[in-house]
C-alpha cells in the first residue's frame, strides 16, 4: 500500500481566494501563491519550503488542518517556491547559476513590493527556514516573527555530500534529501509516510533543479547570528520573536539547539516535539498549530487568554497588553502552555 497525498492531507486545502503570481527579483523569477486577501495593516503569513519539497508538500498538511485554517481566517498567506522547485517547474537553460542562498533572501523584498505587503510571519522549514532568517536579518522591518523549523544556522553540510559528489551525486540525491528530513528509525519504521516522501523528491521536483537549490543549500555560509550584546552585536541579532521547532528525534536537533544557544532568549522559544522527527509540520500538524496560535497571541495579534476557538476580533492587534513568550523549552509532552500576559 503505497501513500497518496491525499491520505496524508497534502491536497490542496477548502477554496479560498487564490492567486498564482511569477514575480521579477534581482535574482530571477520566483513562483509564489498567495491564499486569502491582505487584512489592512496585518502582516501575511509567508512560507518558505525545504530542499525536496515545494509550498504544497511542506505546508499544506499544517495549512489543512481546522485550527490553522481559523487564524488563516485573519491573515493572507504567501508561498514561496524557490527557483524551480514548483510543480511542473521547466528545467533551466543549460549555464544557468542557482541564486546563492543570500540572493534567495534578496529576492524576498521584491515579492512583498509586488504584492502590497508592508510586514510578515515567517514559516520555513530548513533551507526554507535559514532564507527567511537571513531575509530578517537583512530586512528586520520587513518582519514581525519567525518561525523555524529544522533550521541549521551553520555552514557546514551533510557528512555525506563528498561521498556521494564522486558517486554521482544526483542518483544519490533522493536519498541523501530523505537523510536530511527523516532519522534512521522514521527512515525503517514510517513506511507509509517515506514511500509519500521519497516518491513526491524523485518524480515531482525536476532533478536538476533540485540539485541546483540543494548545492546552494550545501554552500551556505553561517547565518552569524549572537545573542545580543548591547553596544557591540546589533548587526547581527534578530530582533523578532522566534518560534524554533523541531521534533525529539530529528536529524536536525543538534542544529536547532545551536541555533536556540544564539538567539536572543527574552524573544526566542524552543519548541522540540515528543514523538516526532523530522517534518513537524507534516507529521504533528495540530501541536504546530496551537504552537502557532499562542505565537501570534504572543506578538500582540491577540485578545484571547484562553480561548480554543477564535472570535471575530481575535487578531486585532492590542497595543495596551502584550503576551511574551519566554525562552526556553516547551515540557517535552508537546503540550504548549499559554504564557504571562504583562502590561506594559
Amino acid at each position: 500500500f503505497l501513500a497518496s497525498f491525499s491520505s496524508l492531507n497534502l491536497v490542496e486545502a477548502a477554496p479560498m481566494f487564490t492567486l498564482e503570481h511569477d514575480i521579477e527579483t534581482p535574482h530571477g523569477v520566483l513562483h509564489v501563491t498567495m491564499r486569502g486577501i491582505p487584512k489592512g495593516n496585518r502582516p501575511i503569513i509567508l512560507t518558505y519550503h525545504d530542499i525536496g519539497l515545494n509550498h504544497k508538500s511542506c505546508f499544506n498538511t499544517l495549512f489543512n488542518y481546522e485550527d490553522m485554517q481559523e487564524i488563516t481566517q485573519h491573515f493572507a498567506v504567501v508561498h514561496v517556491d524557490a527557483p524551480g522547485q514548483q510543480e511542473a517547474a521547466p528545467p533551466f537553460p543549460s549555464g544557468y547559476r542557482y541564486p546563492t542562498m543570500d540572493e534567495l533572501a534578496e529576492m524576498l523584498p521584491s515579492v512583498m513590493t509586488q504584492l502590497k505587503v508592508n510586514s510578515v510571519i515567517g514559516i520555513g522549514v530548513g533551507a526554507g527556514a535559514y532564507i527567511l532568517t537571513r531575509f530578517a536579518l537583512n530586512n528586520p522591518s520587513l518582519v514581525e516573527g519567525l518561525v523555524l523549523i529544522d533550521i541549521d544556522p551553520c555552514a557546514e553540510g551533510w557528512i555525506d555530500w563528498a561521498a556521494s559528489k564522486l558517486s554521482g551525486w544526483t542518483s544519490n540525491l533522493v536519498d541523501i534529501i530523505m537523510a536530511h528530513h527523516f532519522s534512521t528509525d522514521e527512515l525503517t519504521e514510517n513506511q507509509e509516510l517515506i514511500q509519500t516522501y521519497r516518491l513526491h523528491i524523485a518524480q515531482d521536483i525536476n532533478q536538476d533543479n533540485l540539485a541546483l537549490f540543494c548545492g546552494s543549500y550545501q554552500y551556505r555560509r553561517d547565518l552569524d547570528i549572537e545573542r545580543p550584546i548591547v553596544g557591540l552585536n546589533e548587526d547581527t541579532v534578530n530582533t523578532c520573536p522566534a518560534l524554533l521547532v523541531v521534533g525529539d528525534t530529528s536529524p536536525a536537533v543538534d542544529a536547532v539547539v545551536e541555533c536556540n544557544s544564539r538567539l536572543n532568549p527574552t524573544k526566542t522559544t524552543l519548541l522540540k516535539m515528543a514523538d516526532c522527527g523530522g517534518l513537524p509540520q507534516v507529521v504533528q500538524p495540530g501541536k504546530l498549530a496551537e504552537a502557532f496560535k499562542y505565537f501570534v497571541q504572543g506578538m500582540g495579534y491577540s485578545k484571547v487568554k484562553h480561548a480554543s476557538r477564535f472570535d471575530s476580533h481575535a487578531f486585532e492587534r492590542q497595543e495596551p497588553r502584550v503576551a511574551v513568550i519566554r525562552g526556553g523549552c516547551y515540557p517535552d509532552s508537546g503540550r504548549v502552555l499559554l504564557t504571562d500576559y504583562l502590561s506594559l
